[in-house]
């Protein structure tokens, strides 16, 4: 009787166990569950290809800060040089534009700006009658320039005292065109190329100017994202938001220029219509001081990657977290902060990167000892596995993993199947070793249902959205959509699941009702006993 009594409570035990172990679950949130996010990108950290309508009213737009540009003289037919890509002279001999030839724009406003080049030196010139050089470290009146600027994209190019530059026959630059040029072929007219752009915080906020910033990224922050957005998740069974943030919150009511204040405000809103819904936050720390990786969103001035070169950009950025932890460290809704968001494996050294983790996960547990501390791979040729083996923290560490079928040329003429036979081999693989590891926990924190499949069908899209949703709820910590809204219709949530081209898949007994929960119980119990009477 004994050992019969022994069996049943072992098969008990084992049905409770399928009931309720579906895998590791993420402390603090509902039931046993794990991480099933939305990003809301382009909010509190501004995206301009999320929301390209942001940059509309920009006075000359299309040459914001970190706009690359080449210009080309229209009596030489060559281009403007900086020889060595920085640091010499100038020179107009060059016939086809490469990163020599590509200069980077600093807008002082909408029609004065300094050129940078490829080596981070400005272009400069003393005075009238002088040559212009690449040989200024910094800029100040000396490297900026008066733009004048037709229809056509033919500039040209003055100094603070009016007079022109012109490219000489001796195929230099020199501040010595007589009088006023007109926008026929003459030594002082050059064409403009336009070759990339920058839209982030920086561009928006140098852009507009203090005032209209303001104004246009309070309406933004007030109506992108609202209470409402926060039902919509809910109902479609997400437990967490990952927020974007940057580092002049810490300073919210006085951020240094040209960033605009009022993301602070927005941030504790979204944190009371999270607890309102039972919705965790992830706070994520998406632009540092200098910028980590030189893209829009770690709000860079001009796509150079600074932040590792300076000791005080890095403790700004721990200041930061600090001030998000002590604020955030005892609200209900916070799950977990992320240090730090992409930063490049090729400008990032591991000797900088480790110990900001270190000094970053001190800083939260010092407020929190059950919130989440989150470590962002490295983006580019980085193995996740080198947080793994860094020891950064004993508890409640995740390192973060983002997932883009794209921005690769390898997935460039991958087929719809190829591109789902790249998530089972390589992705699926990569989670369970993860997972496996004696670490942190494994978040997907970024994907997205979008690829390079040209004409792909709403049966190849919900197939390649399923695979991934399979692969990534292995994931011991979760995933997260990159992102809630976006005007490129794939990348955005709400509209792929709206028109069914994201199918979510509940987990086991995500949203399952108490009484359903108890009818299961019941009739697991009554399967245990059948079980124990047949032994």
């Amino acid at each position: 009787m004994e050992l019969l009594f022994s069996k049943w409570i072992s098969s008990f035990l084992l049905c409770c166990w399928l009931i309720f172990s579906v895998g590791h679950s993420v402390e603090g949130l509902h039931g046993n569950a794990r991480v099933r996010a939305v990003n809301l990108g382009g909010w509190l950290v501004v995206e301009g290809w999320i929301k390209p309508s942001l940059f509309d009213d920009i006075p000359n737009g299309d040459m914001l800060d970190g706009t690359q540009v080449q210009l080309k003289s229209v009596t030489l037919q060559k281009y403007i040089s900086a020889q060595n890509g920085g640091g010499m002279n100038v020179s107009v001999d060059r016939d086809n534009p490469l990163e020599w030839e590509t200069f980077k724009l600093w807008r002082i406003s909408e029609s004065v700006f300094q050129f940078r080049t490829s080596e981070g030196q400005f272009l400069t010139c003393s005075g009238d009658g002088d040559s212009v050089t690449a040989t200024a470290e910094s800029p100040s009146d000396s490297e900026t320039f008066y733009l004048e600027r037709n229809f056509n994209n033919r500039v040209h190019i003055k100094l603070k005292s009016g007079t022109y530059i012109q490219a000489s026959n001796e195929n230099v630059l020199t501040a010595d065109f007589p009088g006023t040029p007109g926008w026929d072929d003459n030594p002082a007219t050059f064409e403009m190329t336009f070759v990339a752009k920058l839209q982030g915080d920086y561009q928006l906020a140098n852009g507009y100017g203090h005032n209209k910033a303001k104004d246009v990224l309070k309406k933004h922050r007030s109506s992108f994202i609202t209470v409402d957005d926060f039902d919509f998740l809910y109902r479609h069974g997400i437990n967490t938001v990952r927020i974007p943030v940057g580092w002049w919150i810490a300073s919210d009511s006085n951020p240094p220029a040209p960033f605009i204040g009022g993301s602070l405000e927005a941030l504790d809103n979204a944190f009371s219509w999270a607890q309102a819904y039972n919705i965790k936050c992830i706070i994520d720390l998406h632009a540092a001081p200098g910028s980590q990786n030189g893209m829009e969103h770690s709000a860079s001035r001009d796509g150079t990657v600074n932040w590792q070169t300076s000791p005080e950009y890095i403790s700004q950025t721990l200041d930061a977290i600090e001030f998000l932890a002590s604020r955030y460290a005892v609200h209900p809704a916070l799950l977990g902060i992320e240090l730090l968001n992409e930063p490049s494996a090729a400008d990032v050294s591991l000797d900088i990167l480790v110990p900001f983790y270190k000094q970053g996960y001190q800083i939260v547990q010092k407020y929190s000892s059950t919130a989440y501390v989150i470590f962002c791979q490295r983006i580019g040729n980085a193995d996740p596995f080198e947080l793994y083996h860094a020891n950064i923290g004993s508890s409640n560490t995740v390192v973060d993993l983002h997932y883009y079928n794209l921005f690769d040329r390898y997935f460039d003429k991958l087929t719809s199947s190829e591109n789902i036979q790249f998530l089972y081999k390589n992705r699926q693989s990569q989670i369970q070793a993860l997972n496996s590891a004696n670490g942190p926990l494994v978040f997907v924190g970024e994907w997205v249902n979008e690829w390079n499949v040209t004409n792909g069908s709403l049966a190849d899209y919900q197939d390649f959205g399923r695979v991934q949703l399979d692969i990534y709820n292995a994931a011991s910590f979760g995933w997260s959509y990159w992102t809630l809204k976006c005007e490129k219709k794939h990348w955005d949530f709400e509209w792929s699941i709206r028109n069914n081209y994201l199918q979510l898949q509940p987990g086991m007994y995500a949203g399952t009702s108490p009484r359903k929960m108890i009818s299961r119980v019941v009739l697991l119990l009554g399967l245990a006993c059948s079980w124990s009477f047949m032994y």
